[in-house]
């Protein structure tokens, strides 16, 4: 009985690992196949020795910057739908840092100040001079508080949608789970095995709404099987702690100008999570000269849902707020 056992464990095993092997070859012959629709679209720049992208449409005084959140792996296009709204009378950049969109992959250590370097020279060596006003969506909070936080001066504005604060990942550090999650992910992307749950990939509702066109979509596609939860995405989150732990140590940018959108679903409005994050919102913005909270109905990735409510908030914020106050100190 002991030899049957052996032998059927042998026998799925081996089944197994050349189901990988006919995965991982069916990927890489995809991976090679889709290259064909991935005609840049921005500008490539040299940081570091790798080339960063970033995308410029529009014209105006202000420069809005969209950072995408983690795991967004075509920002240009998942973010199009918000941006496009800015564009009409403002000038945006749509920053893709390493690993993300059109970006090479840098498979460094993703270090806070490394990050920031690289998002400062790539902006200005496509021609977006500073001030701006930065517009994260989740992690990338930490990137652009901690900005706020080293060079003020840079910094107009920051329109921070339904963002990560330092201060609550430092206080929920990944445990042994999470980490070897986050380690399991990245090898099985590397594996291809991403190709068979097409819904894990890229945001279904980009694809459902009409920002993109069909050859779009399908570029959008083929990004995300490219880049997803590669060594950078992998490195970005492991490291969340001690980047947000670096900003935490340093003052809060008071003078900073900060309108804080919070997303809240319907379904979890009374949630522990969510009165939790609401809370620390309003902690934060107690100590921000001028900040604003505001909530919009919607799930985590609140750009594609809600952008005219957005482009309103943030315009109503930066005129009101930001540049009356500007005007009457001259």
């Amino acid at each position: 009985m002991k030899k049957l056992f052996k032998k059927i464990g042998i026998f799925f095993i081996a089944v197994l690992l050349i189901g990988l092997v006919g995965i991982f070859s069916y990927h890489r012959y995809q991976l090679h196949m889709e290259s064909e629709l991935l005609d840049n679209k921005g500008t490539l720049v040299e940081v570091d020795h790798q080339k960063i992208n970033v995308y410029t449409e529009g014209n105006g005084q202000d420069t809005y910057v969209f950072i995408a959140g983690s795991g967004v792996a075509a920002p240009i296009y998942e973010m199009k739908g918000l941006y496009s709204k800015f564009s009409q009378q403002h000038k945006i950049a749509v920053i893709e840092r390493a690993g993300y969109g059109y970006s090479d992959v840098s498979k460094d250590e993703r270090a806070i100040d490394t990050m920031l370097a690289q998002t400062r020279e790539a902006l200005l060596k496509s021609g977006n001079k500073p001030p701006y006003i930065l517009v994260p969506h989740s992690i990338s909070g930490v990137e652009a508080i901690y900005w706020a936080q080293k060079y003020p001066e840079e910094i107009k504005g920051i329109i921070a949608l339904d963002i990560g604060l330092p201060s609550q990942y430092v206080e929920h550090k990944m445990g042994a789970v999470d980490y070897w999650t986050v380690k399991g992910m990245n090898l099985l992307t590397k594996l291809g095995v991403h190709r068979l749950t097409p819904s894990k990939v890229y945001n279904q509702q980009v694809i459902k709404q009409s920002f993109l066109n069909e050859k779009e979509k399908e570029i959008y596609k083929a990004l995300s099987y490219k880049q997803l939860f590669n060594d950078d995405m992998k490195n970005e989150l492991l490291h969340v702690y001690e980047n947000s732990l670096k900003s935490e140590e340093l003052p809060k940018p008071k003078d900073t100008p900060i309108l804080l959108i919070d997303a809240i679903a319907e379904q979890n409005k009374d949630s522990k999570f969510t009165k939790y994050h609401s809370q620390k919102y309003a902690e934060f913005a107690e100590q921000i000269s001028i900040a604003d909270v505001k909530v919009l109905s919607g799930t985590h990735s609140i750009y594609l849902y809600k952008p005219d409510e957005i482009y309103k908030l943030a315009i109503e914020f930066m005129k009101t707020k930001v540049d009356n106050k500007e005007r009457s100190r001259e």
